[in-house]
Formats: C-alpha cells, sequence, structure tokens
C-alpha cells in the first residue's frame, strides 16, 4: 500500500495546481473578465449554472454521507432491512419538482439572454446609425470590411466603445470561429450562409487589458487553426472616426531610397493579391489587406511586430503557418528585395506618430 502513496501525492498536486490555474486568466482573453454587456450576461449565466452543480453536489454528497453514517451495519447488531419507500408519492413528486425548478431558474435567463443576443433589428433599419462590420475567414486570417465607410482591414480589428458593434459572419474557403473571449461567445463563419451577431465594449473596462484584446478562431480549421489569432483595438468614438478618415483616404508614400525599392517589388510582385492605399476595397478577399501593416501589433497574427519577425515571414511562411495560401509565392526573393519589402511594409501607417 506504501508503495502506491507517492503517486497518490503527485495525482492530489496535480489536480489541485488544475483546480487553481483554471480560474487564471488574462484580462484581453479571458471570459471571467467580461468588458462589455454580453460577455457580462454570459459570464451570470456561467456562473448561475456553477451554483445550480456545485448545489446539486453539495447536497447528493451530504445525503450520501448521511446514509452511509447512520444506516450502516455495526458490529453485534442484527440484519435490519430499512423501511422500504417504494412508491411513496411525496419522494417520488419531491425528487420531480426540484430538478424542474432547478431547470426553470436556469431557463428563464438563458432563453432571455439568448433571444436578446440575437437582435440584430438595427442592422436592417434603412437609417440606422448602427456599425456593422463584415468579417470573412479565411486560410489563416482574418478580414474586416466597414461597408458604410468603404474600408477593408484585415487581423486588427478597431472598434468604439460604449456602443453595439454588429457583425456579419462569413468564411470563404472552409468553416472557422469568431471568438473574442472578453467580448462574447464565439460564432461559427460558414461558407454557405452568413451569421449574424452584436458585441458591446465598455469604455470603464476595456483599460484593463490596455484597449487591446485577442481574437481566436474556436473551430478546427486545419494545421494553422491555433494559429489564426487576430486583435481587437477598442478606442471612443472619436478616435474611431478619426481612424476611419486616415484609413479612408491614406495614400502611402515611401520615405527611403530602401523603402521606394521595396514599393517596386510590392507592386510587381504583391499587389495582384494585397491591396494598399484608398482603393483597398477593390481586392478585398485575396490576400490581407496592408494599408495599415505598420501599425499592427502582430505579423501573420502570431509574430512579433518587428523587421526580424517580417523578415522570416517572407522567406519561409510555411514554417510559420502550415498550410497557408502564401507559401510557395515568393520563394524567389533575394536577400535585398526582402530588405526592401521589410522597409516599405513596416512604413505602411496610418496613425502617425
Amino acid at each position: 500500500m506504501k508503495k502506491w502513496l507517492p503517486n497518490w501525492r503527485i495525482v492530489s498536486l496535480f489536480s489541485v495546481m488544475a483546480l487553481f490555474l483554471a480560474g487564471c486568466g488574462k484580462p484581453f482573453l479571458s471570459t471571467l473578465q467580461p468588458v462589455g454587456e454580453v460577455a457580462d450576461m454570459q459570464k451570470s449565466l456561467i456562473l448561475l449554472s456553477s451554483a445550480i452543480m456545485i448545489l446539486v453536489v453539495v447536497v447528493v454528497s451530504i445525503i450520501f454521507v448521511y446514509v452511509v453514517v447512520k444506516f450502516r451495519q455495526r458490529k453485534g447488531d442484527k440484519e435490519i432491512i430499512p423501511k422500504q419507500v417504494e412508491g411513496s408519492h411525496k419522494l417520488e413528486i419531491t425528487w420531480t419538482v426540484i430538478p424542474i425548478l432547478l431547470l426553470l431558474i436556469l431557463a428563464v435567463p438563458t432563453v432571455s439572454y439568448t433571444f436578446d443576443l440575437a437582435d440584430v433589428r438595427e442592422m436592417d433599419k434603412e437609417e440606422s446609425d448602427a456599425l456593422v462590420v463584415n468579417v470573412t475567414a479565411h486560410l489563416y486570417w482574418w478580414e474586416f470590411e466597414y461597408p458604410e465607410y468603404g474600408i477593408v482591414t484585415s487581423q486588427d480589428l478597431y472598434v468604439p466603445t460604449d456602443e453595439n458593434v454588429y457583425f456579419n459572419l462569413e468564411a470563404s474557403q472552409v468553416k472557422h470561429s469568431f471568438w473574442i473571449p472578453s467580448a462574447g461567445g464565439k460564432m461559427d463563419t460558414n461558407t454557405d450562409n452568413t451569421n449574424r451577431f452584436w458585441l458591446n465594449f465598455d469604455s470603464e473596462r476595456v483599460g484593463q487589458a490596455e484597449n487591446l484584446f485577442h481574437g481566436k478562431c474556436a473551430e478546427l480549421c486545419g494545421p494553422s487553426h491555433a494559429l489564426m489569432d487576430f486583435k481587437v483595438k477598442t478606442m471612443p468614438r472619436e478616435d474611431f472616426d478619426q481612424w476611419v478618415e486616415k484609413m479612408q483616404g491614406k495614400e502611402h508614400a515611401a520615405q527611403s531610397d530602401l523603402a521606394q525599392a521595396g514599393e517596386e517589388i510590392f507592386n510587381q510582385s504583391c499587389i495582384t493579391c494585397h491591396a494598399v492605399g484608398a482603393d483597398a476595397q477593390a481586392d478585398a478577399g485575396v490576400a490581407p489587406n496592408l494599408t495599415n501593416f505598420g501599425d499592427r501589433t502582430m505579423i501573420a497574427g502570431i509574430l512579433d511586430h518587428t523587421p526580424e519577425d517580417l523578415e522570416k515571414w517572407l522567406k519561409n511562411p510555411e514554417k510559420v503557418k502550415p498550410a497557408n495560401l502564401m507559401t510557395g509565392t515568393y520563394g524567389n526573393l533575394k536577400q535585398e528585395e526582402i530588405d526592401a519589402l521589410v522597409e516599405y511594409l513596416m512604413s505602411l501607417k496610418v496613425d502617425e506618430e
């Protein structure tokens, strides 16, 4: 028996660690640190359902221990058959009514919140001030179109705070799932239909993550599923309007000879797929829009936004994101051409210092 003791200690240790680590999370990627109305409602359902389950487990455990202790056979006692309760209408009604009541307690707010979260009627009104974003999931990147403003961008989603933001969700090749854990639950992006929902970001709480949140793909979509990330930048409506204005009228000009050389290479090799500038909407959907590439927080959604990591991506995108559609496209670039492209791409900014 003693030889099993160390193993049980290890199991107990890992069980306790798992229990505590399950509650850990960063404010930019945690469902338990909500930053908006949708996440608040969904967190309340998580807590309510958890409380009901814990209550049931505790009550059943207490009854079990009580019965085992009270009715256990003691040494010297005669074999006594306890009083049988089969057919007791009181007990049958009790253990039928209690589960029904517990289900009703959970069902009422769940149904109510479901209808509230599915209410996207504001999107269909002819004269509506609602911000609508068309989200398209690709292999393996995210495209964000603002149809009201004629803007298309990718990987970094810009949204104003303290107002509902409505989303049209689609996928181009395979099924994905759009998820911003701190803002709300996931929603599938399909290739054959459009899903719609809304999110809201509270200006008083987005500061806990420095106005930058992580988005994920929550549907197994291929070899780079775990690498299909995006970022969400939140800002006041005034700042968002300024960003829109900059995106609409931005025309990039190379600031150095190396950047100019990179622009020439880009126009010869990359412009057929990637769009840059005010006319970026015309080429949406082929490859990520690069109008504000220099302002982004990550490269390919997962690499640090540095020239070194951009060079790594241009040299071997397959190593960074297996099965991505850029693999093998620019494998013949020379080192000096890559250096020029890096210089040019890092200069593509709309938020000038």
